[in-house]
């Protein structure tokens, strides 16, 4: 009984986190325009995506991101040509990081405050190094490709600059904040131990 009321906390939570993505990702962000009517962002719809991981795992976290910013992606005539892009790459952070986190460092189970800060700094830093080398690279070939933008090469700087200032803030949030919510929902009870 206990393990089932689990997982529809973490199915709720993973909503929560969904709609923090979206609102953080949508209505948090400095959008920048770039040729041919792209834009990019400076963000921190990252950081609740890793959070996510880290306190719910990979899989519900990846999907509370992905899920959020996908739907920030669809509601915004810009971004919504990389929704696609959006739903993979955002799952992949949170799968990443909860992967490092819970299956190699095992922060929910860890008492030693220093490592738990250690695995969950790597933790944060993989997933994020990970979008800052596959979302400027898939966006530019999916640009490229998939819808034929001339702009590619131009704005490819553009999207590793703005992605490299997202993961390095996400990080730093993310990391902070999880430190920060760790004891006060392992005295709640709201602290989900992942294997």
């Amino acid at each position: 009984m206990i393990m089932k009321n689990e997982k529809l906390l973490k199915v709720v939570f993973t909503g929560i986190f969904a709609a923090l993505s979206y609102v953080v990702f949508t209505f948090l962000q400095i959008k920048i325009p770039l040729p041919g009517g792209d834009a990019t962002s400076i963000h921190l719809g990252n950081a609740v995506c890793v959070l996510g991981a880290l306190l719910l795992g990979g899989v519900y976290g990846g999907l509370g991101g992905a899920i959020g910013m996908t739907i920030g992606d669809l509601l915004d005539p810009v971004y919504v040509v990389y929704a696609p892009k959006t739903l993979f790459l955002k799952f992949c952070i949170g799968f990443i990081t909860g992967l490092i986190a819970h299956k190699l460092g095992h922060v929910s189970t860890e008492t030693d405050s220093k490592k738990v800060l250690k695995w969950t700094i790597a933790a944060s830093i993989c997933g994020l190094l990970f979008n800052v080398i596959f979302d400027p690279l898939i966006g530019y070939f999916y640009k490229l490709v998939i819808l034929g933008k001339p702009a590619a090469e131009l704005t490819l700087a553009w999207n590793v600059a703005s992605t490299s200032i997202n993961a390095v803030t996400s990080a730093i949030v993310s990391v902070l904040v999880y430190m920060a919510l760790r004891p006060a929902l392992k005295k709640s009870g709201l602290f989900f131990t992942i294997s």
